[in-house]
């Protein structure tokens, strides 16, 4: 076992037991790999650095369970971020189709009946005066990446927010207004699209 393993064991064993010191140390020693992963597999600087930072906070709180025996600390914490990244490009993949459909934003041109077309209309419109009774950085937010298209970076240059500040007004956007279309009776309780006769 190398001195640097043996080193980077111990600031984990510190960082189990609360040491901002070592968990820092730990940091400066091991967060360009981490990056340099994410970078890789998001593609998107910003989103690699908070994935980075995603990792960091669960080394911090999770420091105990590197078990020597599983593989080296590189290792490790590769594995953490290419898991972490997968789950969120799965998320970020997910999460754009379901809301583009459960919450009626946008929808597509190919409808197959007038009936479906002016159902479609109805929850537009719906959504629409939904979007108008939330807070109104969230209607920004949801509006700006919904019915303009915005990316989160676009929208936090054009909102002068920090982008993680976008993202969780876009989330808590979308969760006040599936709430409202689920009180109205468009949505089903589960979130997704109610069948309507």
């Amino acid at each position: 076992m190398t001195d640097h393993h043996e080193q980077s064991l111990r600031l984990l064993r510190e960082i189990g037991q609360g040491s901002a010191a070592a968990f820092e140390q730990f940091y400066e020693q091991y967060a360009a790999l981490v990056y340099q992963i994410a970078q890789r597999m998001m593609g998107d600087p910003m989103e690699a650095e908070d994935l980075c930072h995603d990792i960091f906070l669960e080394v911090y709180r999770t420091a105990g369970q590197y078990d020597p025996a599983r593989g080296s600390i590189e290792a490790w914490l590769a594995v953490k971020t290419r898991s972490r990244c997968l789950d969120r490009l799965r998320r970020m993949k997910r999460d754009r189709l379901h809301d583009w459909d459960a919450a009626g934003l946008p929808w597509t041109a190919s409808e197959s009946s007038p009936e479906e077309q002016v159902l479609k209309k109805l929850e537009r419109e719906t959504v629409r005066e939904v979007l108008d009774t939330i807070p109104q950085a969230q209607r920004e937010a949801v509006y700006g990446m919904y019915f303009q298209a915005k990316s989160h970076r676009e929208l936090a240059e054009k909102l002068e927010r920090p982008l993680g500040t976008v993202k969780s007004l876009i989330r808590y956007g979308l969760i006040n207004v599936r709430k409202q279309l689920n009180q109205l009776g468009w949505l089903a309780p589960s979130g997704g699209a109610k069948e309507r006769e």
